[in-house]
């Protein structure tokens, strides 16, 4: 892979990581405690992408 495109790749990927973050899921986890509303499990940030439930496992 040539550096140009590295750059570009990286460049992509920040920019879809700052849209991503101006979501309301992103910014409520920044706000509040990171409970399932489904089972009222408490989640730590490495276990954040379970919190919307997509896992039914608790």
């Amino acid at each position: 892979m040539s550096h140009n495109k590295t750059d570009q790749l990286i460049a992509e990927a920040r920019r879809y990581k700052e849209e991503r973050e101006k979501g309301y899921r992103e910014q409520a986890l920044k706000l509040y405690p990171w409970v399932c509303g489904r089972c009222a499990r408490e989640f730590t940030h490495k276990k954040s992408e379970r919190v919307d439930g997509a896992s039914s496992r608790p």
